[in-house]
């Protein structure tokens, strides 16, 4: 597999600095949102949700436990609020994980309750 290509739902980290209030900031792992066929023309801006080791019980309906696996070394949580666009400059690869449908799946969907939509 190409080091350099993008996958939907691969995790990888990215530079997230600077971070603005109550941003989430530092390097940290991400989970790509984007449909593969928009990835597979390299946009410059791509759609992510952070990742974090730690959650707040008034947020368990909300963010998406996701288990440790290759080369993501501890369980993280999916951090629906701080769903964002960056540059795809702000990326480091390899991939570290990938999701799997049913996780991804999960995401989209409290993200979709996030904004509103059923």
């Amino acid at each position: 597999m190409d080091q350099k290509k993008i996958t939907r739902g691969g995790i990888y980290l990215a530079k997230l600095d600077p971070a603005k209030a109550a941003e989430v900031g530092k390097i940290r792992p991400v989970v790509i949102l984007n449909v593969q066929a928009f990835l597979n023309i390299e946009p410059p801006i791509i759609f992510v949700c952070p990742l974090s080791s730690h959650s707040k019980p008034e947020y368990q309906a909300l963010h998406v436990r996701i288990t440790e696996r290759d080369n993501l070394q501890v369980t993280s949580f999916a951090l629906i609020e701080h769903c964002r666009s960056i540059s795809l400059n702000r990326i480091i690869y390899p991939r570290l994980a990938q999701l799997d449908t049913v996780e991804l799946n999960t995401i989209l969907h409290r993200l979709q309750r996030l904004v509103g939509m059923p």
